[in-house]
């Protein structure tokens, strides 16, 4: 939908993500609209705290996560220790069972919406990101009954036949992740996942059951499930230390340009009605991309609350 940026918080003084989306079509910035109009607070969940709008741009912030996805850990890594992946997955249900208590069906539930903060190779801390294709409970659809969102591998089967959506669909993609971050195999785009065995083996075939119904009715459900297997370490318990290699979750963002500190850039810049922003562009791997951005979204300050930031990228 966009690109997301680092950003200085001027509000806030401190760096968040920014997403910014340009050229859009009515339906891509109803989505985007949708998205930032997400406001629930969670510690597993990444949700918008602000959005700004300036001619044909339109901006929205969140928290900074600054571990990459468990798509880059799985990457890195290969295949994840049962004890590791549980902790993911517990940390995963509780955050969806925020989200489903405000009526929203993620819909695109896949590792690389699962960011992680920079734990290194302490006890992981996810969050879900990225809500641009939710669906809302019993609220009228966005697109026609034929088009189907979501990431092919992760789909429940009545969400690929079109079905209006629903939280167990999000729980069929949990249990299609769990088996992704056991074995290291994505899951077929006919729905086909590995069979498995040990603890989580059960866990998975309940949450990717074929029909609906057969499934826990609920996160919490599942994660009452979850618990039962006793995969799950109790806090402070880290059985995957013991692994030779032990998977670490490293700090993935690039250092920050010239006169930008951790505290924010060196000078605060005047104010600005307008945005103006500078990018460099080097290497793709070593590319740096910086950009000032100054001022307040003028045309937007009223509907808006005023958001201003500084990107950096």
């Amino acid at each position: 939908m966009g690109s997301v940026w680092r950003a200085w918080d001027l509000r806030r003084s401190a760096y968040v993500a920014a997403k910014v989306l340009g050229q859009h079509d009515a339906a891509t910035l109803l989505r985007f609209v949708r998205e930032q109009s997400l406001r629930i607070e969670h510690p597993h969940v990444v949700a918008p705290h602000g959005w700004a709008a300036d001619d044909d741009k339109v901006v929205f912030a969140m928290d900074l996560v600054r571990g990459g996805s468990v798509a880059t850990l799985l990457g890195d890594h290969g295949p994840l220790p049962e004890s590791y992946v549980a902790v993911l997955v517990d940390q995963l249900l509780h955050g969806l069972s925020a989200v489903h208590a405000a009526g929203v069906v993620h819909r695109d539930v896949k590792p690389a919406n699962l960011l992680l903060d920079a734990t290194g190779t302490a006890r992981p801390h996810l969050r879900l990101s990225d809500f641009g294709v939710a669906g809302l409970v019993n609220e009228p659809r966005m697109t026609r009954h034929s088009t189907v969102l979501g990431t092919p591998g992760y789909l429940a089967p009545e969400q690929l036949a079109g079905a209006d959506p629903d939280p167990r669909q999000d729980l069929y993609a949990v249990g299609a992740v769990a088996a992704e971050l056991l074995t290291g195999e994505r899951p077929g785009t006919d729905s086909s996942l590995p069979d498995l065995d040990g603890p989580l083996g059960e866990f998975v075939r309940r949450l990717t059951a074929k029909n609906p119904a057969d499934r826990p009715e609920s996160a919490a459900s599942a994660g009452r499930l979850l618990a039962a297997t006793g995969a799950v370490p109790p806090p402070g318990a880290e059985p995957w230390l013991q692994d030779p290699d032990a998977p670490e979750v490293f700090d993935q963002l690039p250092p920050l340009p010239p006169n930008w500190t951790p505290a924010g850039p060196q000078q605060s810049p005047p104010t600005s009605d307008r945005v103006r922003a500078v990018v460099v562009e080097g290497p793709r791997r070593s590319r740096v991309l910086w950009a000032v951005a100054v001022g307040c979204f003028v045309g937007a300050v009223g509907l808006l609350g005023s958001a201003t930031w500084l990107l950096v990228r």
